[in-house]
């Protein structure tokens, strides 16, 4: 039997008859028939005693029927106040976030939230490598790149241009790039990923593809570190735009061939099911994009970013 099998014994016992119970729940007299007979069997006795003109509660439907509208009652509590949970927003935020945009510019964000959201708390993995939910007690993630795993469930905050970024003293040094080939002489800053650096980079120029080997003396695997030795002036990097733009627009570094683009990402807020979406990860998809919104129309009104990059 089933819970709507209860609601329907209810409904036969208030309207003292079948035919007027399914017409109130708007079924068949014979679906509610069958969920009758079902409960009965299931509980092995019978529930109404049946004339010919009505149908009235047996002895052990008299016992049975309150505690099971009672428990029915329960049930409904229960998911009301779990619906009351779901709308509020309040318990913890736990996030993992890329080392580099969590720490520069999330970090400052969720502060904006947790002072709007006093009854959140907060617990933050930073780490470039992909987060497995379950072992890293995490319960959404922010991360470069769509969903790879039809598991997962997420939000595209917006697309993230990438950017060749240098200090302005390395190219008074080393000479400015005006060509994908002409990087072979410079030092690239690499990120890496289970050891293996990206050292391959590709550019775009009016629908034609460069790809290009580069050659440098420094990678790991922690985004932030690679953004420090850019600013440092210790060579060339291919950054999200996202993660450098407060360098950008202080001028600490600048855009290196702006019309050969490096590829676009996309920045997703991912959680394990449709099912862990809540109030405050709504709240903190619909703030990264408008914090995210912002910082791609500063960089296009500096002229760093195309103007369409902003939308």
């Amino acid at each position: 039997m089933t819970l709507e099998d209860l609601q329907v014994i209810l409904k036969v016992a208030e309207f003292r008859g079948i035919t007027a119970a399914a017409a109130s729940l708007n079924m068949r007299t014979a679906t509610a028939s069958a969920a009758v007979k079902r409960v009965e069997s299931a509980l092995g006795v019978e529930l109404f005693v049946r004339t010919t003109r009505q149908l009235r509660l047996s002895s052990a439907g008299e016992k049975y029927l309150p505690q099971c509208e009672q428990a029915l009652q329960m049930l409904e509590l229960a998911r009301n106040n779990i619906q009351e949970d779901q709308d509020s927003v309040e318990g913890e935020l736990r996030l993992a976030v890329p080392s580099d945009f969590g720490r520069n510019q999330m970090l400052p964000w969720l502060d904006e939230l947790m002072e709007a959201h006093p009854d959140l708390s907060l617990r933050v993995n930073i780490s470039d490598s992909n987060v497995d939910f379950y072992r890293d007690s995490v319960d959404m993630a922010l991360r470069y790149g769509s969903p790879n795993d039809a598991s997962l469930y997420g939000f595209k905050i917006c697309d993230v241009p990438g950017i060749l970024c240098a200090t302005l003293e390395y190219l008074e040094h080393h000479g400015t790039p005006r060509h994908p080939h002409d990087l072979a002489p410079h030092n690239g800053l690499f990120y890496q990923l289970q050891e293996i650096p990206y050292d391959i980079w590709t550019f775009t120029r009016n629908d034609q593809q460069f790809k290009i080997r580069m050659r440098g003396n420094r990678a790991s695997n922690d985004g932030d570190l690679v953004r420090r030795w850019c600013v440092a002036g210790k060579g060339v990097a291919v950054k999200s735009c996202l993660d450098m733009s407060d360098d950008l627009l202080a001028g600490r570094v600048v855009s290196v061939m702006p019309e050969f683009r490096p590829r676009v990402s996309e920045l997703w807020l991912i959680c394990p099911s449709r099912q862990s979406i809540t109030p405050a990860m709504r709240l903190l998809r619909d703030h990264l994009k408008i914090k995210c919104a912002k910082i791609l129309k500063d960089l296009s009104g500096k002229g760093i970013l195309p103007k369409d990059s902003s939308n």
